[in-house]
């Protein structure tokens, strides 16, 4: 399953656990024990510092959200924006951080298991090490089978989490002690240029709050309570850092606060004699929640982020197969689990240089999705975002500055190690993506387009880097099949298969599963087995119609509430350009594709034909013509038959004088690529005209009416009657094109 359409059940406070319970892991379970070491009681200012720019980079998520709420994740935005060279810079370097950042919450369970349970040393692998190998199989084999992830459940874990610091925080206030803070060197015995390196430590906590963003689908009012959960989280946990750390360091002298397990440590010392061990029980018990938690949101987004490349073609596809009985991409999950185990072995010596390298990469994509922001706002007239940043273009360019600035004071072998993967994605992008990759992005395409006014070398460096395409038809035209019923889906995929072909394009054979509003997609794809076999061999029959048509193909299969909206949408997030659909998938309103409402605020996100259920023959074509959008479209599809089909075409136009009717004719099909199609030009009722003609024809295409939404609710519908009244097989047409809200209602 792919791109689902989520019940918009999560509220803004679901919405506020997923960012707090995923970032809060690390921050105080883990890190404030190292990180003090590093730069003293001054370390707290660095998680303040590292929230800060945490919140700056939060704005810029926030509006690519509510822009974009079905797409998530910051490799989307970049290659959408940026294009793919980077979208591989980011998409691997997401990826790699995030496998970074699983070893690093990984390593931080094993720390807090080994005080639980005595661990034994294997080989070079120290007793921490190995819990965290235990732990982190344990998380990749949670989601091979299939992880579950809901708010409620993160509301759960989070409010167990909040009450147990809450507890620390209580008991270790009344213990507090500013002498043990400021000791004998004050609040910044190492100097405070020890600040920044001390944020670049200790940023890695603040990676959670973007992956509100992957869940912006499910959310009620995204263009509201989006932009409150992701800031809202950044702004909590940040206060809620500088207030433990404080504690922590009022409780424990920063000399000797432990490196493993800081926070037991702390309500060892906090708590009554009586109480301490149940009180540290307790602690403990929370670090490895939350710890599991964090790594386990970690490898579930790392599968997220291999599927989009996948899909896009910046990684080969075989990563993103889904297993037969999980119905999960296990393959990405193992491989994504190797790289962890290694990372683990490696590394986990030090968590410091996990830490850091996960900032690093992450750093790394936070400034790219900055840039993407002041992309999409300059090139991209239909970016609509329903939140957005203050003081632009001063925010998006503030967040670059901070999130590359920070990486000069994270430390020469993290910086060499994060650096090897980005030079690693680069070379990647040419030695594979590039060549499969067919997307071009929003600044390469403005580049390109404007290459008489930009200097020579900026068009040639677009160029240079311009996906190519060739394994998979650069640049050819996607026809969509929206798949509903296996007695048409022959016809409509011999009619995909046709048009893709003629134009040497592939075709995309998607059904779209639609689940009723009061059962939740997640109840349904626990009956997906029941349900999927339907589809299997309903998408397995289309992929078999291409082939033998020799057109490539590619099948999707779709859970939504949406139906026909979802099958738009797909469209528009594929750069679909025919979308191919039967009758009875269609709301027909007033002879177009759209519902009343939709036609007035929407417009259709590709060429769309509509065929009925009476069978597909192409043999003898009738294309009534009146001009207009649609039928060129008509006129289109006509050429395309009658290349790919030896289809006979007869095109007909009613006229008042027969002979202005004749000579339009003629310009038209001239103008159109039908020379030599059979010319009628009739008088008269345009129906019965339409009707008589269609006698003896195997398929009419008919351009949907150009006329406004109120025109034809009250005078009634031409194309509507004909689909109505012949007997004859009915292709509907239609080609968006941009209308004014007057145009929509009165033209």
């Amino acid at each position: 399953m792919s791109d689902e359409e989520l019940a918009k059940d999560l509220g803004l406070l679901s919405a506020l656990t997923i960012g707090i319970g995923t970032m809060i892991g690390a921050g105080i379970f883990v890190l404030p024990g190292v990180a003090a070491s590093a730069a003293g009681p001054i370390v707290v200012v660095s998680f303040v510092v590292g929230g800060l720019i945490a919140l700056v980079n939060a704005l810029s998520v926030s509006e690519l959200g509510t822009a974009m709420p079905k797409a998530g994740g910051g490799y989307y935005y970049v290659n959408r924006a940026l294009g793919p060279l980077f979208g591989s810079i980011a998409g691997l370097g997401d990826w790699m951080g995030l496998a970074f950042a699983s070893a690093f919450y990984s390593i931080g369970f094993g720390q807090y298991l080994a005080t639980l349970v005595p661990m034994p040393d294997v080989l070079f692998l120290t007793d921490v090490q190995v819990g965290a190998l235990v732990a982190g199989a344990v998380f990749v084999g949670v989601n091979y089978i299939g992880a579950k992830e809901t708010g409620g459940v993160q509301t759960v874990i989070v409010t167990i989490l909040l009450a147990i610091l809450a507890l620390f925080a209580v008991q270790g206030w009344l213990s507090f002690d500013l002498a043990t803070v400021l000791g004998d060197g004050g609040v910044a015995p190492l100097g405070y240029g020890a600040i920044l390196p001390g944020t670049a430590l200790v940023f890695v906590s603040f990676l959670g709050y973007a992956k509100i963003a992957t869940v912006a689908e499910e959310l009620k009012n995204p263009g509201r309570n989006l932009p409150l959960a992701i800031i809202g989280s950044v702004a909590i946990v940040t206060v809620l850092y500088a207030i433990l750390v404080s504690i922590m360091l009022g409780v424990v002298p920063w000399t000797e606060l432990s490196q493993s397990a800081p926070l037991t440590q702390a309500t060892q010392v906090a708590f009554p004699v009586g109480l301490a061990g149940v009180a540290v029980t307790i602690v403990t018990l929370g670090a490895l929640l939350a710890t599991a938690s964090s790594a386990n949101a970690s490898i579930l987004a790392s599968a997220r982020i291999n599927f989009a490349m996948g899909r896009d073609r910046i990684v080969t596809n075989w990563l993103n197969e889904i297993h037969p009985k999980y119905a999960t991409p296990y393959r990405s999950i193992v491989v994504t689990g190797a790289v962890i185990v290694v990372f683990i072995a490696a590394l986990g010596r030090d968590i410091e240089v996990l830490a850091k390298a996960a900032s690093v990469l992450h750093l790394v994509v936070y400034a790219l999705m900055n840039a993407a922001l002041i992309v999409f706002r300059e090139t991209d007239p239909e970016y609509d975002p329903a939140f957005t940043v203050p003081l632009y273009p001063v925010t998006p360019l503030v967040g670059i500055v901070l999130s590359l600035g920070l990486l000069g004071f994270v430390g020469g072998q993290e910086l060499l190690l994060s650096g090897l993967f980005v030079v690693g994605a680069v070379v990647w992008y040419f030695a594979y993506a590039r060549t499969n990759t067919t997307r071009q992005g929003l600044l390469g395409q403005y580049v390109l387009d404007r290459d008489g006014d930009l200097p020579p070398s900026v068009v040639g460096a677009a160029a240079t880097v311009a996906p190519n395409g060739s394994g998979r038809e650069a640049d050819a035209p996607t026809t969509m099949v929206a798949l509903s019923n296996p007695r048409t889906e022959r016809s409509l995929v011999t009619l995909g298969a046709a048009l893709a072909k003629h134009e040497g394009g592939r075709v995309l054979a998607t059904h779209v599963i639609q689940v009723p509003d009061q059962t939740s997609l997640e109840a349904a794809a626990a009956q997906r087995d029941r349900i999927s076999k339907t589809s299997k061999r309903l998408v397995a029959d289309a992929r078999r119609d291409a082939e033998r048509l020799d057109v490539s193909v590619e099948t999707r299969t779709v859970l939504s509430h949406e139906g026909l909206g979802e099958v738009f949408d797909l469209a528009r997030e594929h750069g679909i350009e025919r979308l191919v659909m039967g009758h009875s998938g269609t709301r027909l309103a007033g002879g177009r594709v759209e519902g009343p409402l939709d036609e007035l605020t929407h417009d259709l996100p590709c060429d769309v034909l509509v065929l009925d259920e009476r069978g597909f023959d192409p043999s003898e074509i009738l294309l009534p013509t009146a001009g207009g959008h649609s039928s060129d479209l008509s006129a289109d599809v006509a050429r395309a038959l009658r290349e790919t089909n030896d289809a006979r075409v007869s095109v007909l136009h009613v006229a008042d004088d027969p002979t202005a009717g004749r000579e339009f004719l003629e310009q038209w099909v001239d103008d159109h690529g039908l020379e030599g199609a059979e010319l009628l030009v009739e008088t008269g009722d345009v129906e019965d005209a339409i009707g008589d003609a269609a006698a003896g024809k195997s398929l009419v295409i008919v351009g949907a009416t150009e006329r406004g939404l109120v025109s034809r609710i009250v005078g009634g519908s031409l194309t509507l009657s004909v689909l109505d009244d012949l007997d004859t097989t009915v292709l509907l047409a239609e080609r968006p094109h941009p209308r004014s809200i007057r145009q929509r209602l009165f033209r």
